[in-house]
This record gives structure tokens, sequence and C-alpha cells, in this order.
């Protein structure tokens, strides 16, 4: 079941904020109010996970001056995000709040828990200021995501939110042309 245009259910969690250096509770209205984005991703301390978490930060700065909140999420604990914060080269970077999941509330309310393994599928959500979801991917556990296609995505979500009658085509940049769905469209492009 798809959770695009679906609001997001209620959640409360822990994390770990390293740009303070301190824990903190967040919850799903946290999220409303500005675009959100959500990085699930399988385990602390692991392989694939910290590339991808580097190169979200990389487009971290990006993101922020798009009003953008980003947020990672595991089934670790915001201890153990502390702890691989402090000993990894490449998650010492991240200056984005680390959810931990435990309890697989939040993984479970996003459709990402691998129940075999009791892990997140690699999942990324890009959430609007309703509560309400607006992109989705999800990756095996073994195929890495591209943090920069999030920039563009987030541009277009929040152009259509905008300019409602119009869309943005495939690899649609800011200033590109967008097109207006009608009659006068069909069979044309």
């Amino acid at each position: 079941m798809s959770l695009i245009n679906k609001e997001i259910l209620p959640f409360t969690a822990n994390a770990y904020d390293p740009k303070k250096d301190e824990f903190f509770e967040v919850s799903d209205e946290d999220l409303k109010g500005s675009w959100s984005i959500l990085c699930f991703y399988p385990a602390d301390f692991s392989f694939v996970c910290p590339t991808e978490l580097e190169d979200l930060q990389n487009q971290y700065d990006k993101l922020q001056e798009l009003g953008v909140n980003v947020y990672s999420v595991s089934t670790d604990t915001h201890f153990v995000h502390k702890a691989w914060h402090d000993h990894s080269e490449a998650i010492n970077k991240v200056q984005y709040p680390m959810i931990g999941d435990p309890s697989q509330t939040i993984t479970r309310n996003f459709d990402v828990l691998d129940e075999e393994g009791g892990v997140a599928n690699r999942g990324t959500f890009i959430i609007d200021p309703d509560g309400v979801v607006q992109a989705a991917e999800i990756n095996a556990e073994g195929i890495g995501r591209d943090a920069s296609t999030l920039v563009r995505k987030i541009k277009a979500a929040q152009y259509v939110r905008k300019n409602p009658g119009e869309v943005c085509p495939a690899k649609w940049e800011e200033g590109s042309e967008t097109l207006q769905p009608g009659l006068d469209l069909v069979g044309k492009i």
C-alpha cells in the first residue's frame, strides 16, 4: 500500500542532535509546519549506511536553504547514534538529528521494517508541511541512495504545492518549463 498523499501516523521517539550534542524527544507533530525528509537505514556501525548518511550531510546545507528538516532513522537507540557519531569519521560530519526507533513504531508506520531482520529498509520520504507524504523511495539493503536527487525532488514538490494545476516533468530543474495537464496535451507529449 502506498503512503503517497497520506498523512504520517503518530509517533514519539528519542533522537540525538549532533549540532547540540544532546538528546531530545521528537514526534510526528515536529514534522509538520515545514518540509521534512526522513531517511531510514538498517543499522549504525554498518557499511553502506555511513556512506549514505555522509552523502545526505553533503546535501544538508542546500536542503536547509529550502526550509527542509532532515532526520535519519534506524531501529538503533539514540544512545547508539551518539556513540556512532563519536566514533565514525563519516558520521561525525552529520549535523541533522538521528532518531532512534528501537520500538520499530516509526519504521512500521512508514512500512519499511524488514520483519525478519528487525531493521529498517533503506527508505527516504519527503513530507510536506501538512504532514503528508509527497515522495518515497525504498531500496533493498545492498543498494545505496544518492542524496543529490532529493534537492531536485524537494524543489519540484515545493513548486507543485505553490502552483496548483502545474506538474513537473522528468528531470525538471528549477526554472524549467512545467506542464499543465489538460485535454490539449493528450497525445502530444
